[in-house]
C-alpha cells in the first residue's frame, strides 16, 4: 500500500515539473531574441564650393576725429560767448567760444601802438632831408596806419644805410614788440576753428579764468574715428581706402567707413595691430558710441562657410554616406565666434546641418525626406 502512494507522488510531482517546465519554454519563446536599433534622422545640406570673403569682426568706439581741448593762454574774467556756454551746445566755424575781459591790457597794447606810430614820425624831417627817396614809402605808411586796427607790417628797406638808419632809431624793436602785444590780446578771445558742439564746459560767465586752465571741450560732429585692434596675421591683408561696414550694438543702425590709418607697430601684449576707421555722414552719429566692425581681409577660393558647432576638434565634421555617418578631415581656414571657413570637400558631399547627439563614425542615419524633397 505505502509502495502505490510513493509511486502516485511521484508521478504528480513529475507532471507539475514538466507543466511548469513548459509554461517557462513558452514564456522564452514570446521574448524578441533581437533588439531592433534605433535609425536616427538627421538634416544635411550638400557642399557646393565657392569664393568665401574672410570677414574679421572687430568693435570700439567712436572718438571725434577734430578735437579741441580749450585752455587760458592768459587771465581774465569770462565776459561772454556766442551762445550759452553749456554741453551740447552748437557752434558754427568762426562764431567766438570764449571771450576773457581784456580791457587792461588792450590799453596797453594801445599805448605802444601809439609808440610806435610817434617814433615813426620823429625821423620823417631827418628822411626828408637825409634820404628823400625813402620818404614817401614811410609817409605812405603812416597814412595807412590805423591805430584800432592791426598794426602794418613795416616798409621794406632798400638799402643797408636806410636799414641802419631805421634800426638805431629802434623802429624794427618797437614794431615786433607791439606785434607779440597783439598775438597775446588775440588769446583773449577763442574762436570756433570748424562746426561742432561743447561736449565739455568747465567755466561759467563771470568766472575768473587764470592762465593754463581748462575750459571745456569742443568737437566736430561731422566725421568720427573707430579704433580697432586686429590680429597680427591679418594685418598684411588690410589695405588703406578699404570700405568696412559698420553696426551698432543691436544691428539696427548701419554704416560706411573707411580705413585711413593702420598702425605699424604690433602691441606686444596682444599681438594686434590698430586700424583707425574713418566714418561720417550720419547724424546719428555720437561721440563713445560703440561699434562693430566688419574688416574683408581676403576671398578664399573652393570654400563653404558653416555654423562652428559642426566641426569636431576644429578639424572634422561629419558626412552622410550611403546612410552612413563618416567623420572626415577637413581644412580649416578661418575661425570666426559663430562660423568656420572650410575648404577639402567636394562638391555634392552631404554633411552634417545640425549636430545629432551621439553621433559617432559608422552610425546607421536616415535624411530627413522634406528637407530632401526641399533640395531637389
Amino acid at each position: 500500500m505505502l509502495t502505490a502512494v510513493r509511486s502516485i507522488l511521484a508521478i504528480l510531482i513529475l507532471g507539475i515539473a514538466v507543466t511548469i517546465g513548459y509554461f517557462i519554454a513558452t514564456r522564452d519563446k514570446e521574448i524578441p531574441t533581437e533588439i531592433a536599433k534605433e535609425v536616427k534622422t538627421v538634416f544635411v545640406q550638400e557642399v557646393v564650393n565657392d569664393t568665401v570673403p574672410i570677414i574679421i569682426p572687430a568693435n570700439g568706439n567712436l572718438t571725434a576725429k577734430n578735437r579741441l581741448e580749450l585752455y587760458a593762454e592768459v587771465q581774465g574774467v569770462f565776459r561772454s560767448s556766442a551762445h550759452d556756454f553749456k554741453p551740447g551746445q552748437p557752434y558754427s566755424r568762426g562764431q567766438v567760444l570764449l571771450n576773457l575781459d581784456s580791457s587792461e591790457y588792450y590799453a596797453s597794447v594801445q599805448a605802444a601802438k601809439s609808440e610806435l606810430y610817434n617814433l615813426i614820425t620823429s625821423i620823417m624831417p631827418d628822411l626828408r632831408l637825409d634820404y628823400p627817396e625813402y620818404f614817401e614809402k614811410w609817409q605812405t605808411y603812416l597814412d595807412g596806419f590805423d591805430i584800432n586796427k592791426s598794426t602794418p607790417q613795416l616798409p621794406e628797406t632798400a638799402s643797408e644805410k636806410e636799414r641802419y638808419f631805421i634800426t638805431g632809431r629802434g623802429i624794427f624793436s618797437s614794431y615786433y614788440n607791439v606785434k607779440n602785444l597783439e598775438q597775446r590780446l588775440g588769446k583773449y578771445r577763442i574762436v570756433a576753428p570748424f562746426s561742432g558742439i561743447l561736449t565739455e564746459a568747465l567755466v561759467n560767465k563771470g568766472t575768473l579764468v587764470r592762465s593754463g586752465q581748462k575750459l571745456g571741450e569742443f568737437i566736430d560732429t561731422s566725421v568720427y574715428e573707430l579704433e580697432v585692434a586686429v590680429s597680427k596675421r591679418f594685418g598684411d591683408l588690410l589695405e588703406l581706402g578699404e570700405e568696412v561696414m559698420l553696426s551698432d550694438r543691436n544691428d539696427i543702425e548701419q554704416f560706411t567707413g573707411k580705413v585711413v590709418r593702420i598702425n605699424g607697430r604690433v602691441d606686444q601684449a596682444t599681438q594686434t595691430i590698430r586700424v583707425f576707421i574713418e566714418v561720417k555722414g550720419s547724424d546719428k552719429l555720437k561721440e563713445g558710441m560703440y561699434l562693430q566692425a566688419n574688416l574683408e581681409a581676403r576671398d578664399e577660393p573652393n570654400a563653404i562657410s558653416i555654423p562652428r558647432q559642426l566641426l569636431v576638434d576644429n578639424s572634422q565634421i561629419y558626412v552622410v554616406r550611403d546612410s552612413i555617418l563618416d567623420l572626415v578631415e577637413i581644412n580649416p581656414v578661418y575661425f570666426s565666434d559663430k562660423e568656420a571657413v572650410i575648404s577639402g570637400l567636394p562638391d555634392g558631399t552631404q554633411y552634417l546641418s545640425k549636430s545629432v547627439p551621439g553621433a559617432y563614425a559608422g552610425m546607421r542615419v536616415k535624411i530627413f525626406e522634406d528637407q530632401q524633397e526641399s533640395t531637389q
